[in-house]
C-alpha cells in the first residue's frame, strides 16, 4: 500500500486506532480466558512460577489417592481388631462357662500318709491344730515332697519346731500347699494320718508315688509314707470322671475351637487392596512429592497362633477349672495385645488423616498462589473494555475529522 499517501493527522489517528484495537483484543482475551498471563510471552516470571506451583499441586494431588487407600487399609485393620476382640471375649465367655459347669469328676484323686505308729506317745494321734501332739508322735520330723508336672518340687516338714518349711497344723499345711501352687487340700483323719485330695481347680490331675511326675500329675515322696487311694470303679491315685459333666465340657471345647478358627480366618480377611496389616503385611505411605516424608506402619500376625491361642482337645482340655483358668490367662493376654495394637493403629490413622487434610490445604495454597500470579481481575478488565470501546469510537470520529480537509478539496474539484 505504499502508493497511498496519508496525511500526518490521518496517520496519527490510524496509529491510535491500531493501538486501541490491540489493547481491546488483549482485554477481551483476558475476559475470555480469565487469565492475565496465558503464555510465557505475557509475563515469563509469573508464567513459569505459576507453572511450578501448579506442577507441585498436581504431584501432591496424585499422592492423595494412595493416602486415601492407606486410610482404608488402616480402617480395615482396625475393623478386624474390633472383631477379633469380640471373638476373644466370646472365647472368654466359653472358658467362664467351664468354671460354672459341674465338676468333671465324681471322685478326685487322693492319697494318705501313714498314721502315727510306735510305743506310747509315738502312736498318739494329733489334732488339726497340733499334728505332732506337741512333737511327741511319729509324724514329728517327717518330710513330704510334692513334685508337680511343671515347676519345682516343694518339701514340707511336719514338726512342732517353728522354722521355714515346717508346719504343725492342717491350716498351715494347706497354706504351704497353696503358696507352692500344689493343687491338693490336706485334711486330718481320726487316726492321725493326713489325707491329700485334689482341689476342684485341679480335679483332673493324677497322683503318683516317686519323684518324676507325668503331665498333669503330682508325684509324692519323702520320709513320710504315702499310700494312693483307689476309688470304687477307678484306679489308684486317679480321679473318677463324671460322664455327663465331661460331655458338657467336651461340647464347650468344640465351641471354643470354633471361635479359635474364626479368629484365624477373621485376621486373614481384614485386608484392603491386597494389604493386610493383621496378616504380616507392612504399609508405607508417602506424603510429599519428593518422597522424603513417609510413614511406615508395621504389620502384625494376629491369627490364633500369633495371639498365643490354640485349639483344644476334647478329653484333654477343659477337664477342670485349672485348664479353664489357663485358657482365660491366655485370652486375657491376647485381649491386651489387641488393645495395644488398636491404640497403635488409631495413632497411625490419626497421623495419616492429619497429613491427608494438610495435603488438601497445601494444594489449595499452591493453586491460590498460582492464580494470584496469572488470573485477571475481571472487574478491571471489564472496565478497560468499556473504556477502550469508548476510545475506539472517539478515534474513529477523530479520523473522520482528519479526513475533512481532503473532502473540502474534493468539493472544489466537483
Amino acid at each position: 500500500m505504499s502508493g497511498i499517501v496519508l496525511s500526518a493527522s490521518v496517520r496519527q489517528n490510524l496509529l491510535s486506532l491500531q493501538s486501541t484495537a490491540e489493547l481491546l483484543s488483549t482485554t477481551q482475551n483476558r475476559l475470555a480466558t480469565g487469565n492475565k498471563v496465558n503464555s510465557a510471552l505475557d509475563n515469563p516470571t509469573n508464567f513459569f512460577t505459576a507453572q511450578g506451583l501448579n506442577n507441585r499441586a498436581s504431584d501432591i494431588n496424585n499422592l492423595l489417592d494412595s493416602i486415601g487407600n492407606g486410610v482404608q487399609v488402616l480402617q480395615a485393620a482396625n475393623t478386624g481388631i474390633t472383631s477379633l476382640q469380640k471373638l476373644v471375649d466370646t472365647a472368654k465367655s466359653i472358658a467362664n462357662q467351664v468354671l460354672q459347669a459341674p465338676t468333671g469328676y465324681s471322685v478326685k484323686a487322693s492319697a494318705t500318709t501313714a498314721a502315727p505308729t510306735g510305743a506310747g506317745p509315738l502312736a498318739v494321734a494329733g489334732t488339726a491344730a497340733d499334728l505332732t501332739n506337741a512333737g511327741t508322735n511319729s509324724l514329728n520330723g517327717q518330710t513330704y515332697v510334692f513334685t508337680p508336672a511343671a515347676g519345682a518340687a516343694t518339701t514340707i516338714t511336719v514338726s512342732s519346731t517353728v522354722a521355714a518349711g515346717n508346719v504343725n497344723s492342717i491350716d498351715a499345711f494347706n497354706a504351704a500347699l497353696s503358696s507352692a501352687g500344689i493343687g491338693l487340700t490336706a485334711s486330718l483323719a481320726s487316726n492321725g494320718s493326713i489325707s491329700f485330695t485334689s482341689t476342684n481347680d485341679n480335679a483332673s490331675q493324677t497322683l503318683t508315688l516317686g519323684t518324676t511326675p507325668a503331665a498333669n500329675t503330682v508325684a509324692l515322696s519323702g520320709t513320710g509314707t504315702f499310700a494312693l487311694v483307689t476309688p470304687a470303679g477307678g484306679a489308684a491315685g486317679k480321679p473318677l470322671a463324671d460322664a455327663a459333666s465331661q460331655i458338657i465340657r467336651g461340647s464347650l471345647v468344640k465351641q471354643y475351637n470354633d471361635i479359635i478358627t474364626q479368629i484365624t480366618t477373621t485376621s486373614q480377611d481384614a485386608s484392603f487392596n491386597g494389604i493386610n496389616l493383621l496378616n504380616g503385611d507392612d504399609l508405607k505411605l508417602t506424603f510429599n512429592e519428593t518422597g522424603k516424608s513417609t510413614l511406615n506402619v508395621k504389620g502384625v500376625t494376629f491369627n490364633a497362633a500369633g495371639l498365643g491361642l490354640a485349639s483344644m482337645t476334647a478329653g484333654t482340655d477343659f477337664l477342670d477349672n485349672a485348664s479353664a483358668n489357663a485358657a482365660l490367662t491366655k485370652l486375657s493376654a491376647a485381649s491386651g495385645t489387641l488393645r495395644t495394637q488398636a491404640s497403635s493403629l488409631g495413632s497411625n490413622l490419626s497421623v495419616v488423616q492429619i497429613r491427608q487434610d494438610f495435603n488438601k490445604n497445601l494444594i489449595n495454597v499452591l493453586q491460590t498462589g498460582s492464580s494470584n500470579l496469572t488470573l485477571a481481575d475481571t472487574n478491571e478488565e471489564a472496565a478497560n473494555s468499556q473504556a477502550l470501546s469508548t476510545r475506539q469510537s472517539i478515534a474513529v470520529s477523530a479520523l473522520a475529522l482528519a479526513n475533512q480537509s481532503q473532502q473540502s478539496v474534493l468539493q472544489l474539484l466537483r
